[in-house]
């Protein structure tokens, strides 16, 4: 990171994706006093070097909306979710992969907090994204097929 830091300066996008990879050794540490800060930088060098609708402004909100999630912040997660999914929308359409992803973050936020009516159709739509973009067979299928049954699972809806 000091390295990126002398060579492009302090406000590059590189910079930015080292402070995300920091933040997220932190947050796995449970450190998460000391990953916040560098989330919410990364946040911002993305949005002044890219622009607010960037991609990678989109990933540097599901990051920091990850540590809020672990953390139970849920009421700070989900608007990070929110605008994420939108960006992803806009800028890569509505089929992408990446759309499924953040379809999941913001569904699992809901089963966190007990939220499952609001998680199922999320959990529907990434699964359906992912089927038509990466085949049937594909792992990250049986992942989302997966979430639905534990979702399932948790409503006793075990048929």
């Amino acid at each position: 990171m000091a390295i990126y830091e002398k060579a492009l300066g302090p406000e590059h996008p590189y910079m930015a994706t080292s402070l995300n990879n920091l933040a997220g050794l932190y947050n796995a540490q449970g450190r998460y006093a000391d990953a916040e800060p560098l989330n919410r930088r990364a946040l911002a060098i993305f949005e002044k070097a890219l622009g607010p609708e960037h991609p990678d402004v989109a990933m540097g909100l599901n990051n920091l909306a990850e540590l809020y999630r672990v953390q139970g912040r849920y009421a700070d997660a989900e608007p990070l979710c929110r605008r994420a999914l939108a960006i992803f929308e806009k800028v890569l359409g509505p089929e992408h992969p990446k759309v499924a992803a953040s379809l999941g973050n913001l569904a699992l936020l809901f089963q966190m907090q007990g939220r499952t009516a609001d998680a199922e159709p999320l959990i529907r739509r990434s699964l359906a994204i992912y089927e038509k973009a990466l085949g049937p067979e594909h792992p990250d299928v049986a992942k989302r097929l997966h979430n639905l049954a534990e979702l399932y699972e948790s409503q006793g809806r075990y048929a």
